[in-house]
């Protein structure tokens, strides 16, 4: 293991041991204890630092801040250094910043790092004594461990606007009351209400009690106590009614939590429905492409809208219909299934295996099953690969035909991470897409391949994708004796699909000078509904490597471990 390698793991293992979560299964649960602990012991020194002690005991405390004040400079570093592993938006020394000014963070430089400060500069007295004061801000880092805080945040932030609005119309009544009280009593007591403000000071004081008694000048006309009797009044609103409001936040936060947690326990057992599962043809252990809702309800218990809510929350679940794969011809019937995909980017999946070839499924996000094929095809051949798995399915944005309007983040990482891959010298690129679908006419051909010209170009003469014709022309032949001779499946070349648009992906990175770069579909019937189908993934993975790549498809031992999903893979 390098000692790059070594360091990725390391942070890995701090990432999992900072997880703020007391109740994980994993000895890493351990650090987070031993740093309540420490939280504990730091309160209690500085609790014990305020009686008047003997000498000794005094010595002993000191030793226990010096003691507390290490651990957290070793603690809160590394949630600093580790912080992009836990959120993508603290990514880089910018990232870093902006973590240490979340909540949490802040809490924690602000309650360490500046004690450092007395060791290297000489503070004054007040200064000393600030900072002192300041370490009583390490009992709120409980609050990372709390749930009951996470709730009442919660509870705010759901409820702030209706707290707004009642806030601003008991602002606006004290005010229009204020200014009428100084009116009624102005004349009586001029010296007393001589302007408007004196009448606003002393209704707002009677909302916090008039602690200074500045205020203590009641109202002596009629109309001037009939105002102060409603100015109580309000005085008992201003409380309850943000007090009820976020007692009902408080409420619908636990009813959320409740449901989140649910939602999380029905997502691990739709997971576990996706157990790999023998694939006679070829021995491998594969995933399986899609769980009817039906499966899922009869094997797991689920409810309909149970499932639906999973899948929203997580990204690499998604519901599908099937009747999309089947061409219109045979009237296929609505049937509702959930797709599971592996998903390690904001956008997909991008899995670099080092290899000269990259798979690529730019539209896996809409057509059903279609990128699991591909990552197959990746995997069995050893190919980098890279899909599109998450983003707005309606209206759809390609990533394969790019519109000048789309410029969501997720894109532009698409495309990075491709062209990185692709900038390597001799590159090649397969971008895999599905043909004889629903809203797509069928072809007396079942594989087709485009190079970058017009649909009708069989002769190639436009091939501005590919560079190489000579290994072109020989995966080409191969594939198309291949798949006739063990499949029965015809081949083209550009005689019914298009790759000429200037909006095609490929065309908008940079890739290396000599890079090369196929666009292949295969009829939707042969990668989903056939049951020779990880059986057409690997000959196209031979072929692939052999005439292209060349060198033969590796042994990836664990196509052939039981387990559940991607895990492993």
């Amino acid at each position: 293991m390098s000692r790059f390698e070594k360091v990725d793991t390391l942070k890995k293992n701090l990432a999992r041991a900072l997880d703020d979560n007391l109740h994980t299964r994993q000895w890493h649960n351990i650090i987070d204890w031993v740093i309540v602990a420490m939280i504990l012991l730091s309160t209690a020194e500085i609790f014990m630092s305020t009686f008047d002690l003997a000498p000794e005991v005094r010595r002993v405390l000191l030793w226990v801040d010096g003691i507390c004040l290490v651990f957290f400079l070793i603690e809160v570093s590394a949630r600093i250094w580790v912080a992009p592993l836990v959120d993508a938006r603290f990514q880089g020394w910018r990232g870093r910043l902006r973590y240490c000014f979340t909540f949490h963070g802040f809490i924690d430089v602000v309650s360490t790092y500046p004690f450092v400060l007395g060791f290297f500069f000489p503070l004054p007295f007040a200064a000393l004594r600030v900072l002192r004061m300041t370490r009583v801000l390490r009992l709120a880092r409980l609050t990372r461990y709390s749930k009951s805080f996470d709730l009442f945040n919660n509870a705010l932030r759901e409820k702030k606007h209706e707290l707004l609005i009642s806030l601003q119309f008991l602002l606006i009544i004290t005010i229009i009351l204020s200014l009428l009280l100084f009116f009624f009593e102005h004349e009586a007591q001029p010296e007393v209400y001589d302007n408007g403000f004196a009448s606003v000071a002393w209704a707002f004081a009677q909302y916090i009690g008039d602690p200074g008694g500045f205020a203590d000048t009641p109202p002596v006309t009629f109309w001037g106590r009939a105002i102060a009797c409603v100015v109580g009044v309000l005085g008992i609103a201003i409380v309850a009614v943000p007090a009820g409001i976020i007692g009902a936040g408080f409420t619908e936060a636990i009813e959320g939590e409740r449901r989140s947690e649910t939602i999380v326990e029905n997502r691990i057992k739709i997971h576990n429905a996706f157990e790999r599962k023998l694939d006679r043809p070829t021995g491998y252990q594969v995933v399986l492409p899609y769980r009817t809702l039906v499966e899922l309800q009869a094997r797991m218990g689920l409810k309909q809208d149970e499932i639906i809510e999973a899948c929203e929350e997580d990204p690499s679940l998604r519901l599908i219909n099937l009747a999309a794969t089947i061409p219109a011809r045979y009237n296929p019937v609505d049937r509702l299934a959930v797709e599971h995909v592996y998903v390690n980017t904001d956008y997909g999946c991008c899995i670099d295996r080092g290899s000269r070839m990259t798979i690529i499924s730019p539209s896996g996000l809409l057509d059903p099953c279609t990128s699991i094929f591909a990552y197959y095809l990746a995997k069995i051949g050893g190919f980098n690969f890279v899909s599109r798995e998450i983003g707005a399915r309606a209206p759809y944005n390609s990533y394969y035909i790019l519109s000048d309007s789309g410029d969501e983040e997720g894109r532009r990482h698409f495309l990075a991470d491709v062209e990185s891959l692709l900038s390597r010298p001799g590159a090649w690129s397969v971008t895999f897409n599905i043909s004889s679908g629903a809203l797509e006419p069928e072809y007396d051909t079942h594989i087709h391949i485009g190079l970058g010209g017009p649909k009708g170009d069989t002769t190639l003469a436009n091939h501005d994708l590919v560079r190489d014709m000579d290994t072109f022309n020989r995966f080409y032949e191969r594939l198309e004796k291949d798949m006739d001779a063990d499949f029965g499946l015809k081949t083209d070349a550009q005689r019914y699909h298009a790759t000429s648009n200037p909006r095609v992906f490929i065309r908008r990175i940079k890739t290396a000078s000599d890079s090369n770069h196929m666009v292949l579909r295969i009829e939707w019937n042969k990668v989903l509904w056939d049951v020779r189908r990880m059986l057409l993934a690997k000959a196209l993975a031979t072929i692939i490597s052999e005439t292209i790549v060349g060198c033969t498809i590796p042994d990836d031992p664990t196509l052939f471990e039981k387990n559940i999903g991607y895990e492993g893979y």
